[in-house]
């Protein structure tokens, strides 16, 4: 990459909702169960105590659909084991829109996409509902049957119920010589391949079903920046599907 397209151009701010359709269940870590709680909790902010889906969560995930999709990601077997083998090559785009690890990186590849974490919007609605189990969430058992003995071993899953709504933000940066639409492009088809999908764990028994609405996209240079100006309001045509 040439010294030029290190130069900063532009900022992006794509912001909306993630509704979601089926429970969700982000897991957290905890140090301390009630009685009666969970076996498997959800991740919440420490503050409010309300769940939230991380950005590491959503952005992982967005970034393993489209390296599949455009078969950027392999699976190598090593050892009688398959690993994961994603594209890191700084000529495709994938890899310079959501860059690579420090000490991974053999060329300079600017990191171009933040997504922050998303907080819950109606946290009243979950606070008030009738049919919640745990703050603003729902507890769903499942059953393992062990196929050999027929013993059923029971389960308490935490899940973030249908209906939940949370606000997100993703920022794109661009550089140099990079297309706007190209980036943008890459970033609306994540988020489609999400949606047909799942997000968090369990996807295959149902899970983690969401709805993306982006309502808001706007741009500030680098010279508003320098300019100490806010950030303008885009026209751009969003996919269809990416609205409510």
């Amino acid at each position: 990459m040439n010294d030029h397209q290190h130069y900063f151009q532009s900022r992006i701010f794509i912001r909306g909702t993630i509704k979601v359709l089926t429970g969700l269940h982000i897991g957290g870590n905890s140090t301390e169960m009630s009685i009666g709680g969970a076996d498997s909790i959800v991740i919440r902010d420490p503050v409010t105590n309300q769940p939230l889906i991380p950005g590491s969560s959503l952005r992982g995930k967005m970034r393993s659909l489209v390296e599949k999709c455009r078969n950027e990601f392999s699976l190598e077997a090593k050892n009688g084991k398959f690993e994961g083998n994603p594209g890191k090559n700084p000529k495709n785009i994938t890899t310079r829109l959501f860059g690579v690890s420090a000490s991974e990186k053999e060329s300079v590849i600017p990191q171009r996409l933040i997504v922050r974490d998303a907080m819950l919007q109606n946290a009243e609605i979950l606070e008030n509902a009738k049919n919640t189990d745990m703050p603003m969430t729902e507890v769903k058992t499942e059953v393992a049957i062990d196929r050999v003995t027929s013993r059923a071993n029971p389960r308490q899953i935490e899940r973030v119920p249908a209906g939940a709504v949370f606000e997100f933000e993703m920022v794109l940066s661009l550089y140099g010589d990079d297309s706007e639409d190209e980036y943008l492009s890459l970033v609306f088809e994540g988020m489609q391949l999400l949606q047909d999908d799942y997000l968090g764990g369990h996807g295959a028994r149902g899970y983690g079903r969401v709805k993306f609405n982006v309502s808001k996209l706007s741009r500030k240079k680098v010279e508003d920046y320098q300019n100490r100006l806010d950030a303008q309001t885009m026209e751009y045509d969003i996919p269809d599907s990416l609205r409510a």
